[in-house]
Formats: structure tokens, C-alpha cells, sequence
């Protein structure tokens, strides 16, 4: 700023192409950085999701003989969120002989891949081929072995660093 008798105080021009630089300089840096949050939140809630699962099937396998819960998706789903016994009978209410679980309140839909964000991100494809493969065709968001208990994000996609989600 110049300040001289008589003369109004102002910024030149020169201060003020100076500030619109370093402005652009900071957006430039900012934006992308902000642009990526997207793909990295989708990719940790992948990993929640499938660590709490994991978790699901392997407490249910330590107590109910090491059976992994199935054998069809739609029987997956229940005997992870309802009440169990042994042999892997489900009941919506607890009593004497469903005493086991439930595991999981939901079944959380897959975050990534194809079917991310449908009606059928939170259902299960089963697969009997070690690990299991993906269809992403079929729908579902999950993909999983009842004979191993290997639960994977049901896609062939990467992530943003390259990385298969069935990796994960």
C-alpha cells in the first residue's frame, strides 16, 4: 500500500494478482486431495464392513461345531441376524434352544463395485469355488464360500491405488 498526502489507500494491482496467485496455488493443491475423499471413504467402510463380517461368521463357526452359516444366501443372511441353536435353526426371539447370535443387526451393503448403492448391494451371491469368484453381473454385493466361510466384496474392480477389492 502507498500512503502519501492526499491520496487515497488502496491495493495495487501487482498486491492483488500476488493474492489471486497464491489462492490458486492453494486450490490447486486442495482439490485434489478433496476429490479423492470419496474413494478413500468407500474403500475404509469396505474394510469395516467386511472386518465386522468376518468377524460374524467366524463367532458363529466357533459356536455352532465349525459350520459356516448357509447353505443358500437367504439362510446366510438369517442365521447372521437372528437368534440361533446349534445346528443353525433360526428363530426372531431368543429362548432355550436359540440361544446363539444374532451376529450382526443388518447385512451392510458392499460399498465398491458395480452393485454399490442398489437394492441388492446388501445380499449375498454363493459361490463354491475357493476363493471365492465374483459375478457382479448377478446383483449381489457380497460373494461367499459356505464350505470355507470366505466372504468377498462381489467385483473384479480396484481400487483407486490399483488394488483388487477381492484383496481386501
Amino acid at each position: 500500500m502507498m500512503l502519501s498526502r492526499g491520496k487515497k489507500v488502496g491495493f495495487s494491482l501487482v498486491e492483488l494478482v500476488v493474492v489471486i496467485v497464491i489462492i490458486g496455488i492453494l486450490a490447486a493443491i486442495a482439490v485434489p486431495r478433496l476429490s479423492r475423499g470419496s474413494a478413500g471413504a468407500s474403500q475404509t467402510s469396505l474394510s469395516a464392513n467386511l472386518s465386522t463380517l468376518r468377524n460374524a461368521i467366524t463367532m458363529y463357526a466357533t459356536e455352532h461345531k465349525n459350520a459356516f452359516p448357509g447353505p443358500d444366501a437367504s439362510g446366510f443372511v438369517d442365521q447372521l441376524t437372528l437368534y440361533t441353536d446349534v445346528n443353525g435353526g433360526t428363530n426372531a426371539t431368543k429362548d432355550n434352544t436359540h440361544k446363539f447370535g444374532p451376529y450382526l443387526l443388518t447385512m451392510p451393503p458392499c460399498p465398491v463395485g458395480e452393485n454399490a448403492g442398489t437394492d441388492k448391494a446388501d445380499e449375498v451371491l454363493i459361490s463354491a469355488t475357493s476363493p471365492p469368484t465374483p459375478d457382479a453381473a448377478s446383483g449381489e454385493g457380497w460373494v461367499y464360500n459356505k464350505d470355507t466361510g470366505e466372504l468377498l466384496p462381489n467385483t473384479a474392480t480396484n481400487d483407486d491405488e490399483g488394488k483388487a477389492y477381492t484383496t481386501y
